[in-house]
C-alpha cells in the first residue's frame, strides 16, 4: 500500500462530510465501523489487488482519506491481512473434517503448540461445551484423514476425539454480509 497521507479537511470537496458519507463510527464506539469503512472493505473483498488511489476514485473520496481509513482499520484489526485466499481442495486437500477434542487438565498450551505443527490442521478454536477444542483439519483423501487424526491425536495431552467430515459446503466462509450489518448499525 502506498504511504499515507493526512486526511482531507471537513470543508474540501471530497471529503467524506461533503459527500454526505459519516466519518463518526456507527454508535460512536471505538469497535465499530461506519458505512464509508463497509464499502471501502466490500471494495478490496471483491477486487483485493486494487490501489488505494483507485479505491479513492471509485468511493469518490480523496486518496488520503482511503489510506487514513485503512490504516485506522488494520490498526484497530478489522482489517487483518490482504493474501490470496487459498482453497485446500485445489492444492490437493479436498477433504475438510472437524474434530472435537477433549484435552488433559493443564496441557492446553501444549496441545495448542502440537497442533501448530500439524500443517493440515487449518484452525483451532477453544471451546465450551462437550470437548474443549474445535479443529478444522484438511486431507488429501479420506485414508489421508486417517494419518491426519493419527498426527493429531497422537499427543499425550489429548485425551479424546470426534471427527465429523464435511460433505457440502453450501455457505463457505464469508464476512461481506457482516460487514454490512455492522457499517449499517
Amino acid at each position: 500500500m502506498p504511504p499515507a497521507q493526512s486526511p482531507s479537511s471537513p470543508g474540501s470537496p471530497d471529503s467524506p462530510a461533503r459527500q454526505g458519507t459519516s466519518t463518526t463510527p456507527a454508535g460512536g464506539g471505538n469497535d465499530s465501523i461506519d458505512v464509508l469503512d463497509g464499502r471501502l472493505i466490500r471494495l478490496l473483498a471483491e477486487e483485493p489487488r486494487i490501489g488505494v488511489l483507485e479505491c479513492s476514485r471509485r468511493l469518490q473520496v480523496a486518496r488520503g482519506t482511503v489510506q487514513a481509513r485503512l490504516d485506522r482499520l488494520q490498526a484497530k484489526g478489522v482489517i487483518s491481512g490482504f493474501g490470496p485466499e487459498v482453497d485446500p481442495a485445489a492444492i490437493g486437500y479436498p477433504v475438510t473434517a472437524f474434530a472435537t477434542l477433549e484435552i488433559s487438565q493443564g496441557q492446553g498450551a501444549d496441545v495448542r503448540a502440537h497442533l501448530a505443527r500439524v500443517p493440515e490442521v487449518l484452525e483451532l478454536h477453544t471451546i465450551t461445551g462437550i470437548g474443549d477444542m474445535l479443529v478444522r483439519i484438511v486431507a488429501r483423501s479420506n485414508a489421508d484423514l486417517q494419518r491426519v487424526i493419527d498426527r493429531v491425536v497422537g499427543f499425550d495431552g489429548i485425551v479424546r476425539s470426534s471427527t465429523a467430515i464435511v460433505l457440502e459446503n453450501p455457505v463457505p466462509y464469508r464476512i461481506l454480509p457482516l460487514v454490512d450489518q455492522a457499517a449499517a448499525e
